[in-house]
């Protein structure tokens, strides 16, 4: 398969084409997430509660495969644009490698320390017998989820799209008609409760890297898969991590931020924890589809980047930033008309419904603006440039919004005060966002007679 396309096809459809299939693959995702909660909270608020305390770690595996993942795609991107085949060998190898290491270490670690972690937030039995049945079983498919994440980076990297579309649809269709079977019983299946949730998400991320290992085999990629390429290269692992390393943070710090609001929530009331944990459920409708485009144009400016193509890079970025601002306002809007209706799909309690709605309005106000901070973010991880990526979101995550959440909150606001930090910290780091990014472009991409020639050529 020829990869030039990446540079020579019009810019607006050649977005479209890499980023519409993980847009439907994400909006199928968000399903899962909302489904699989759905039915959680069918057993019992408790349940519920348990599943948000669990979410930060569950939510750090997935960065740190993703993550990882990210640098593997930038790296291999970057050499296929620069036409350097055998280095890009080696970024998929040594990168499939590293991920298989990691999920062992996850797994480990992760199931070592989730009984003392989820005892800093819940002093109720049930709900910490409930929160170790879920962990248990999902922690143990650690490296599964590593190893899937990674294929997936490595077929984006090469343009194969719908590929991973289609991987990431098997793996959330099944766990979305296995949660209630497992869950509840239904037909040959045991009634497993909150452990059938976790094993029916298990499942679902075994049968995408069945599809991968098949697909490579019948259709070949651009890059491949070689002992040979698996000796030491201090190169190509410097550039995997300087890339990795950042967007693992980056993924990683929502899951510090979790934590941290849930320990200032926590002391007003547990139904608060339960709805930062849905909106956390819901909001993924919204950042998931952002995170398509994204996905979608990481391996786009990578190539252009590597090939020298720095103004068709530029114009790939105001492109992606308008589309994922139309996915903002949507969320506003459904913030603003139903949050009730939204709050209710987990949970009954009638005061968790009221502060929920409150909750929803005010955490909105920030929507549209974030789309700044996640489109110069995912771009720049892209460009291969995680430092500055991971600079975004540490003031998105930890250094904007946990003062101001701790602050507002300790004043008549209340709870309420924690929901206020969320808009302020997406409007300042929109600011600081846009300056970074300018900043790192103009040092990253030269005017060369190459670029301005390939400014000619922007279509």
């Amino acid at each position: 398969m020829d990869e030039t396309f990446m540079k020579e096809k019009p810019v607006l459809p050649l977005i479209l084409s890499m980023a519409l299939p993980m847009v439907v693959s994400m909006l199928v995702n968000s399903l899962y997430n909302i489904v699989d909660s759905f039915f959680v909270a069918q057993i019992s608020e408790n349940a519920m509660t348990a599943l948000s305390l669990v979410y930060p770690v569950q939510n750090l595996i997935n960065a740190i495969a993703i993550g990882f993942g990210v640098g593997i795609n930038a790296v291999i991107a970057y050499h296929l644009g620069a036409g350097e085949p055998e280095k890009a060998d080696t970024a998929a190898s040594r990168g499939m490698l590293f991920a298989a290491i990691h999920g062992v270490v996850m797994m480990v670690a992760s199931i070592a320390v989730i009984p003392s972690f989820l005892r800093l937030y819940t002093d109720s039995a049930e709900v910490l017998e409930m929160g170790l049945s879920y962990a248990y079983v999902a922690f143990s498919f650690s490296i599964v989820i590593s190893l899937s994440l990674a294929f997936e980076k490595i077929f984006q990297a090469v343009g194969r799209m719908k590929v991973t579309m289609a991987a990431l649809l098997l793996g959330c269709v099944a766990n979305i008609i296995l949660d209630p079977l497992m869950i509840f019983g239904i037909g040959p299946f045991p009634e497993l409760g909150i452990r059938g949730a976790a094993l029916a998400t298990g499942i679902g991320q075994v049968l995408p890297i069945v599809l991968y290992l098949i697909v490579y085999r019948v259709r070949p990629l651009p890059v491949h898969l070689r002992r040979s390429a698996l000796r030491a290269d201090p190169e190509i692992d410097r550039k995997l991590y300087g890339v990795g390393i950042p967007a693992i943070l980056n993924l990683a710090l929502p899951s510090l931020l979790i934590s941290a609001l849930n320990a200032l929530l926590a002391a007003f009331a547990q139904s608060y924890v339960v709805i930062l944990g849905v909106y956390y459920k819901l909001q993924t409708f919204l950042y998931l589809p952002a995170n398509g485009i994204i996905q979608g144009i990481r391996p786009l400016v990578g190539y252009n980047y590597g090939a020298g193509e720095y103004q068709r890079v530029q114009k790939i970025y105001n492109l992606t930033l308008l589309m994922n601002a139309a996915i903002m306002l949507v969320g506003t809007i459904l913030c603003w008309a139903i949050p009730g209706a939204l709050i209710g799909l987990f949970t009954t309690e009638a005061d968790t419904i009221l502060h929920g709605q409150e909750a929803l309005r005010i955490i909105s106000l920030g929507f549209i603006v974030s789309a700044v901070s996640v489109t110069s973010s995912g771009a720049l991880e892209g460009l291969g440039k995680g430092t500055p990526s991971l600079l975004i979101s540490f003031c998105r995550y930890v250094a904007i919004i946990l003062p101001v959440a701790f602050l507002l909150s300790r004043t008549a606001l209340g709870p309420a005060g924690v929901w206020h930090a969320f808009w302020v910290a997406e409007a300042a780091t929109a600011l600081i966002a846009f300056a970074v990014y300018r900043r790192a472009t103009r040092r990253g991409m030269p005017q060369s007679p190459a670029s301005a020639e390939s400014t000619e050529k922007v279509r």
